[in-house]
């Protein structure tokens, strides 16, 4: 039975994970403690982790920290990535509830009562869906709505589509993501993965309030192939795929020339074939690295962060 705290006799932690805000660090804090003091009325920790900003974000979270009593600052010795600043932060959140959410403020903390209210109803796990996205260009907006659709059709656990990383989770779900040691983190399918109660909220998100995206084309297909070699094992299975088609390709090509009694080059088929299958060789050859990497990362047991302070 998952047991809910009071009104307001409970700790609510809040992980943000940062790098190169500084145009809108002090703005999220003001918004997000707002939120929770005006609307909430519990206790709270808001845990920023730097993940290696190069600009002057940890400065400016500093002196937010001395105004603000509930800020913690979590800095990494360098940029290790959304998925390990987020990881970073649910490590050391002592929350009731851990609610994670971007410093970019694409993500309103306005909603933040309503995934409250769901916890409080018994769900140990809120997704926030996105059912409009602002400030987004529309080539950005179909990649999203394409990978998320492809991700849940071959993934093995039911992934929710268009729900990043802004959840809230109870203790218990953040109790068993800080046991899970695997390194290469997708942590929206780690969070769906662990079951519970599981209920979803759609809201709009907003524009970024200051600065640029720091996710790049290269970030966005290493967290696509996270989730993919992390929770799907069709990859692996295109071979066999892959060698049916060939085949069928091949009697579809037989039975055409027999039927039709058309000459081609003598070598004609011989070279189509051996470009098609040697093409495919190689596609599977390089899914099955992608996973020996993995397998790699894991016996290597490096940490998936580094913390240099906390303040």
């Amino acid at each position: 039975m998952n047991e809910q705290p009071g009104t307001a006799d409970y700790l609510l932690s809040i992980v943000i994970p940062v790098y190169n805000e500084e145009q809108g660090a002090s703005e999220c804090v003001r918004r997000v403690s707002k939120v929770i003091e005006d609307k909430i009325g519990c206790r709270y920790e808001l845990i920023f982790v730097n993940d290696g900003s190069r600009d002057r974000t940890l400065d400016i979270l500093k002196e937010e920290k001395e105004k603000n009593p509930h800020v913690k600052i979590v800095d990494l010795s360098r940029n290790f990535g959304h998925q390990a600043a987020i990881t970073a932060g649910i490590d050391q959140a002592h929350g009731d509830a851990v609610i994670v959410i971007d410093g970019d403020l694409q993500d309103p903390p306005e909603i933040f009562p309503q995934l409250i209210e769901k916890w409080k109803n018994g769900a140990d796990i809120v997704h926030a869906r996105r059912l409009v996205r602002h400030g987004e260009s529309q080539i950005t907006k179909v990649r999203a709505a394409i990978f998320y659709r492809v991700m849940r059709q071959i993934s093995t656990i039911d992934i929710p589509v268009d729900v990043g990383d802004f959840r809230l989770m109870s203790k218990r779900v953040v109790d068993e993501l800080k046991g899970m040691t695997e390194q290469r983190r997708y942590v929206r399918g780690l969070a769906t993965w662990v079951g519970y109660n599981q209920e979803t909220i759609g809201y709009e998100r907003e524009a970024r309030f200051a600065g640029t995206p720091s996710y790049t084309l290269k970030t966005l297909i290493d967290l696509a192939m996270s989730g993919i070699l992390g929770f799907s094992i069709e990859p692996l299975r295109l071979g066999w795929y892959s060698g049916l088609l060939t085949v069928a390709i091949s009697f579809v090509m037989l039975a055409y020339w027999l039927l039709t009694h058309e000459s081609a080059p003598n070598w004609a088929p011989l070279m189509v074939a051996l470009l098609f299958i040697g093409g495919l060789q190689l596609i599977c050859i390089g899914i099955i690295g992608e996973y020996v990497f993995l397998i790699l990362d894991c016996v290597r047991k490096r940490p998936v962060y580094i913390v240099r302070d906390i303040y």
